[in-house]
């Protein structure tokens, strides 16, 4: 696969949908994009919102054929251009995908790993993996070095991070050394509301250096990008710059992140 000595592989995961993972994991391929690195977005999520998005003019083999096969090597020649443009790519989703998240045979979750093993000419590889800690998340991780857990400023946030840590903890044990969270990312945030002031307090003491900032903003400007099939950081109004220099600020993070060492067991919330 690509040399994840020097191309991070980051999974982009959610404990449950509706939090803005798939636009984290937009505005990431987006930063990447603006900074003229050779980027593949990798749409695991049935629900194929990243496809969307991303607008590939045409689209043959999907993820549902690359896990189908799972030979080596599989996914360089099923990679699409995206209507971005630049030198992003994408594997594109589609809904007969959910079939793939129920295991079949042992060695499933190794997959995805086997079809990105011949990847070459590639600066960083997003995936946007389904809202479940299912089979589908599972083959993301084993593919994966690094780890961006999406979540609001909600009641349940704790919790939920808190179990898509320990998953990843339990690949990491089980199938992939290397795997480590990058951080919490913690979506939609509105800076006058009580609430998610208190749970991104809350997030940052159970978590720490783990949280990334600045949070990411409530703006409308990310929701009408996506609906337009155009990265944010092309969008004109100052939410979107405001969102785009925080993309830009997580994807350096990740990339010096995807350099570093081994990670350790990140489950209740160590310090990255």
């Amino acid at each position: 696969m690509a040399d994840s000595t020097t191309v991070p592989v980051v999974s982009v995961i959610s404990l449950k949908g509706g939090v803005g993972k798939t636009s984290v994991a937009l505005g990431l391929a987006g930063a990447a994009r603006a900074e003229g690195l050779r980027t593949v977005v990798l749409d695991l999520d049935p629900q194929g919102n990243a496809t969307t998005a991303l607008d590939p003019e045409d689209i043959g083999l999907t993820a549902n054929d690359v896990l189908a096969d799972g030979y080596q090597g599989k996914l360089a020649d099923t990679l699409v251009a995206s209507g971005w443009g630049g030198q992003l790519r994408l594997l594109p989703s589609e809904p007969a995908l959910e079939r793939r998240n129920h295991p079949s045979d042992s060695g499933d979750e190794h997959r995805l790993r086997l079809a990105m093993s011949r990847l070459r000419d590639v600066d960083l590889v997003v995936i946007d993996c389904p809202p479940s800690l299912a089979q589908l998340t599972t083959n993301a991780l084993a593919a994966s070095d690094l780890v961006l857990v999406v979540t609001e400023p909600t009641m349940f946030a704790v919790t939920g991070v808190q179990q898509a840590l320990a998953a990843v903890d339990v690949v990491r044990q089980g199938f992939n050394l290397r795997l480590r969270p990058a951080g919490i990312v913690v979506n939609r945030y509105r800076p006058r509301s009580v609430e998610h002031q208190y749970r991104q307090k809350e997030l940052t003491s159970t978590y720490r250096d783990l949280v990334l900032a600045p949070v990411l903003p409530e703006r409308s400007a990310v929701m009408q990008a996506q609906g337009s099939c155009v990265p944010v950081q092309r969008w004109p109004s100052p939410g979107a710059r405001e969102a785009s220099r925080i993309f830009a600020g997580y994807l350096h993070h990740i990339l010096a992140a995807g350099r570093g060492g081994a990670g350790k067991s990140l489950a209740k919330g160590t310090r990255l």
